[in-house]
């Protein structure tokens, strides 16, 4: 395999982790806000509500990762496919453009005769 596409997944595999590690963490500092509001809780209701809480915000997060990664995947064959139609007219613009230069010059070159 190219070093450099292995450099390139490595390195997306890493930022994929780092993402969901933050997202992670993020679920449970909102659990932690959530049940200090809630004094009344015995310290096991406390360590439950948290679970929930937590897991809750973690089902949520890689719900809209995986929409994120989805959609990501639509917009890079929408834009592959843009990108491809755009080369090919300019492929063809360029075409047009030597063919008139070269016809434009055979007859320039015939009338001078």
């Amino acid at each position: 395999m190219d070093p450099d596409k292995e450099t390139a997944r490595g390195l997306a595999q890493l930022e994929g982790y780092l993402l969901w590690s933050a997202a992670v963490e993020e679920a449970r500092r909102q659990a932690d806000r959530f049940t200090d509001e809630l004094p009344w809780l015995t310290t096991a209701q406390r360590e439950d509500v948290r679970r929930v809480y937590t897991a809750d915000r973690v089902a949520a997060s890689r719900t809209m990762f995986r929409r994120v990664r989805a959609r990501a995947a639509e917009l890079r064959g929408e834009y592959d496919a843009r990108y491809r139609r755009l080369r090919a007219r300019c492929v063809a613009v360029v075409v047009v453009l030597v063919g008139a230069v070269v016809g434009a010059c055979t007859a320039v070159s015939l009338l001078v005769r």
